[in-house]
């Protein structure tokens, strides 16, 4: 028994290894032109837009001030995986201890969390202006979207916060290598020596509660919006309306596929070739920070004026 302690201890990691592409080692540095070129849109696009919301009184209305909460999310999840994304692919370091790759997964979840209420928000806010479009001033008050802002931060960091500390408890022997390259819950607990069925159930139970309810409350919306788009009699009122949700039925499809997808085939996908995952991960995190504030500038007028008129002028 001593011995058998001994060997484990001693084959205990104090680190993980980060993965970029598998296969594709000797190309990382030209992938990461593309890879740096798709951060640099995010953060710039996502500040440009919380930039003209800011500035731009005609824009405090609170289809906007939720459109800065998702670009605000956008650019924390971007800074989030950045430094361990380019650090990999521009030098090779694999390396993350475990308090930082706590740390991160924490941001990361919390985040992703966070953007998932912010689009429950919006669609809230889309049922408001069109089902009960007298009273939207009223009920979409400043207060009231504060109060929808900070409950929504508050329920992301309540549910996220216990996972980093589950996971400091557990000993991690055996290969420390993690099949992206940033830190996932869901990843990170399967390299553990010990029992992780209490990480299991609690982060579907995260999942259910968050990413689950809230793309049923959407999916709800969106029916009752529908209903009443088809009672409006007018063919040109029916599709000035249904316009209005387009930029946020895009940005709900660029969220929740990717994140779904990624969710089951790492607790049910065992079969599903590793370059799945990874080209999904990334997908996951990348897409969304990156087209967010593109497809809103294309869609939306008045962010599309003032974006041409700030970079033209």
């Amino acid at each position: 028994m001593p011995l058998r302690s001994l060997k484990n201890s001693s084959s205990m990691s104090s680190t993980f290894l980060l993965s970029g592409i598998p296969g594709l080692e000797h190309m990382h540095i030209w992938i990461s032109i593309p890879l740096g070129f798709i951060y640099i849109v995010s953060i710039l696009g996502n500040c440009t837009i919380i930039f003209i919301i800011k500035t731009e009184p005609s824009l405090h209305e609170p289809m906007y001030l939720f459109l800065s909460m998702l670009a605000l999310t956008d650019l924390g999840l971007s800074l989030c995986t950045l430094p361990t994304v380019l650090g990999i692919f521009w030098v090779g370091a694999r390396d993350i201890d475990h308090d930082t790759c706590f740390a991160q997964l924490f941001f990361i979840h919390c985040l992703s969390f966070l953007e998932s209420s912010v689009l429950l928000s919006m669609a809230f806010d889309r049922f408001v202006a069109i089902c009960r479009p007298l009273h939207y001033a009223s009920i979409l008050t400043n207060t009231v979207i504060g109060r929808i802002g900070l409950a929504s931060l508050g329920r992301s960091v309540a549910l996220i916060i216990p996972l980093p500390f589950m996971l400091k408890r557990f000993p991690y022997c055996g290969s420390p290598v993690l099949s992206h390259s940033y830190c996932l819950h869901q990843e990170v607990m399967k390299l553990a020596c010990a029992d992780i069925r209490a990480n299991s159930v609690y982060g579907m139970f995260v999942i259910i509660s968050t990413v689950g309810i809230d793309s049923l409350l959407i999916l709800f919306s969106y029916a009752l919006i529908l209903r009443t788009v088809l009672s409006i009699t007018s063919r040109a009122e029916r599709l000035k309306a249904l316009n209005t949700c387009v930029s946020h039925i895009c940005a709900v499809l660029l969220f929740y596929t990717p994140m779904i997808g990624l969710s089951v085939i790492h607790r049910f996908g065992k079969q599903a070739p590793h370059l799945v995952q990874v080209i999904l991960g990334f997908v996951y995190l990348l897409f969304p920070p990156l087209m967010n504030p593109i497809v809103y500038s294309v869609k939306t007028k008045q962010i599309r004026d003032r974006v041409t008129q700030t970079f033209c002028s």
